[in-house]
């Protein structure tokens, strides 16, 4: 078949896609295309790949369907908005379901967050809030606070504005003339030496949190907008904060009059085993970026929380002016919308994420086991996240890791990747047998690599 070849099964309905027009993101594209992984459906806690093979969702697809898959709450949602109404423009015009979730949305957020603005990405989330601190500053009477201060192995999407504030050096090197300017970095809070195989938020690395205090004598508050970090860093590996090392942030912020910004693309909706990060951990922001798990990753779309103070300040001037120049297309797009109400309703009808809480022991237990296997180096957890760290392989970094996610998959569980790094998420309806099920397929993966 000149586009297609039919799959080995017979069915008719599953064949394999001229792959080369496709530029995959974040892809060895020559490497998978030699040797590709699809998947042609989802139902619950299994994807199912082109060959018919059931594959364990060990990742929430990407972070983001927490809800576990085919839910029917959802895609009954969306086929009725999208006969009713299947778009309406958010410039100057409106429609019910944005302000029915941004009022749901404000319901759940931490004290004081009550408005919402809605991206259809992390990435333009997180442009989102370094704008919306601009915006504060300058209505503020503070137009001098202009820096911005992120972390290193920070992942903040790939805008210019979330690379420059993030850390991961292969995001920021291609781009590195075109990135903002008067953005600095704190250190990263990854401490093996010292906190290896630590069971939830390990015990070393307050400090780290003090040279805020450096860079701020360094640069000089009035000239500093916000500090931006993600309160577990997801996609550097699952690094987590230390114990107090947020709650740190949040005084030196405040005592210099800085917004504090969190970014829970990946935390938010339930991972951590509340419904924010900032709420497990008893830490406040001023601004929280969210996207991915907020409609079970059906339609792209993403909200930013903001504090009232900085909304209200904005708010300040002439009703006819327009207080923020900034927006999308598909800002609050109704679709999006009500997919996004559904998978609330799932989570709270579901109290999905107590029980991502109630299974953190168990799911800690399982990963903890993978101790001692061959070339593990470090394992962190908490909720229902974890991330095994791995000593590179002598044929290079990030081989041993890639072998391992391999491995996982063409055995039936889909793990993921980062470096040599695999990180675990899986859906909030897991069952503590696909948790034996997923931790076991990695012990297999590790042994056979070696």
């Amino acid at each position: 078949m000149s586009e297609y070849q039919q799959n080995g099964t017979g069915d008719p309905s599953q064949i394999r896609p001229n792959m080369a027009h496709f530029w995959m993101p974040f892809t060895a594209n020559k490497q998978f295309k030699a040797n590709p992984r699809l998947l042609v459906s989802a139902q619950g806690m299994y994807y199912t790949d082109i060959d018919g093979n059931k594959v364990l969702d060990a990742t929430a697809g990407l972070w983001c369907c927490n809800a576990g898959h085919g839910r029917a709450e959802i895609s009954e949602a969306v086929s009725k908005q999208i006969i009713q109404m299947d778009y309406a423009p958010s410039f100057q015009m409106g429609h019910p379901l944005a302000f029915e979730l941004a009022h749901k949305l404000s319901e759940m957020s931490p004290d004081g967050l009550d408005h919402v603005f809605f991206t259809n990405s992390g990435s333009e989330s997180v442009d989102t809030a370094l704008k919306m601190a601009l915006c504060y500053h300058r209505a503020n009477g503070q137009a001098s606070r202009t820096r911005f201060i992120g972390r290193e192995l920070g992942y903040h999407g790939v805008g210019f504005g979330g690379i420059s504030v993030g850390g991961i050096s292969n995001n920021r090197k291609t781009f590195s003339q075109q990135l903002l300017p008067g953005v600095d970095h704190l250190p990263h809070t990854l401490d093996i030496a010292n906190n290896a195989f630590s069971h939830g938020l390990p015990p070393h690395g307050l400090d780290k949190a003090d040279v805020l205090e450096q860079l701020i004598t360094l640069h000089g508050a009035e000239n500093i907008a916000a500090v931006i970090v993600e309160p577990m860093s997801g996609s550097a590996g699952v690094i987590l904060p230390p114990q107090g090392y947020l709650k740190r942030l949040r005084e030196i912020t405040q005592k210099h009059g800085i917004l504090l910004i969190f970014d829970e693309v990946i935390t938010g909706f339930g991972r951590v085993g509340a419904a924010f990060a900032s709420e497990r951990w008893q830490v406040t922001p001023d601004i929280i970026t969210t996207a991915k798990a907020i409609n079970n990753g059906a339609i792209p779309m993403g909200a930013v929380f903001v504090s009232n103070a900085i909304h209200d300040t904005c708010m300040a001037g002439p009703d006819e002016l327009i207080e923020f120049f900034h927006g999308y297309t598909y800002s609050g797009h109704p679709v999006a919308a009500a997919s996004a109400l559904a998978t609330l309703s799932i989570y709270e009808n579901e109290k999905l994420f107590e029980r991502a809480k109630s299974l953190e022991a168990y799911f800690e237990q399982a990963v903890h086991s993978l101790k001692g296997l061959p070339n593990v180096i470090d394992i962190r957890n908490t909720g229902l996240v974890a991330g095994i760290q791995f000593a590179p392989s002598d044929k290079g970094v990030g081989k041993r890791g890639y072998a391992i996610f391999d491995h996982c998959f063409r055995n039936g569980a889909l793990v993921r990747a980062t470096a040599d790094i695999i990180a675990l998420s899986p859906p909030l309806i897991v069952e503590k047998s696909h948790i034996d099920d997923m931790v076991n397929q990695l012990a297999d993966a590790i042994i056979a690599a070696g």
